[in-house]
């Protein structure tokens, strides 16, 4: 399942922790902020641990009773999801909290589909760095507290993205 063929846990999030961050020093894939684009920056990140790194999950997820989008819906989700952000102008030309809110929205939405079978997170949070930049904002990941990050996430999943906005105004304000 995994390249190195790790079997102990500990060892594979060791490994995975190690990789992936060697990869996020590394440039991103340039690209037009799509979904194709969003697959090829998870498979920056995860092209040394999975082998399906950067292809949409076919198996259903879920984590603490709450079910993901279904693996045969994900890629029209995703087109809609990233249609609307283009339409949006990718979020360029607002203000700090204007992206931040606009940036909640597209976040929470990709946070509910979870397209690949690990490592949504990181790329999401990768993704949005990219976005952000060119929407003229530095998102300054050492601004993120991880629990209050995961409550915000948590949240938004059942509709409410006002502490998801706040997380991410405070790291582009």
């Amino acid at each position: 399942m995994n390249i190195p063929d790790l079997r102990d846990q500990a060892a594979l999030d060791a490994f995975e922790a190690i990789s992936t961050a060697q990869r996020a020093d590394e440039p991103f894939p340039n690209g037009r902020l799509s979904v194709t684009h969003y697959k090829a920056v998870h498979r920056h990140l995860f092209q040394d641990v999975y082998r399906w790194a950067g292809r949409l999950r076919s198996v259903r997820i879920s984590r603490e009773g709450n079910m993901f989008c279904y693996p045969e819906h994900i890629a029209r989700e995703m087109s809609e999801l990233f249609t609307a952000l283009r339409q949006q102008d990718f979020l360029r030309n607002r203000s700090a909290d204007g992206f931040a809110s606009g940036a909640a929205d597209f976040l929470a939405t990709l946070n509910a589909i979870h397209p690949f079978r690990d490592g949504n997170g990181r790329a999401q949070l990768s993704f949005l760095a990219l976005a952000a930049y060119r929407a003229g904002h530095d998102l300054q990941l050492d601004r993120l507290d991880p629990e209050d990050f995961l409550a915000a996430i948590i949240v938004s999943f059942h509709g409410d993205n006002l502490l998801l906005t706040d997380q991410l105004y405070r790291m582009v304000s």
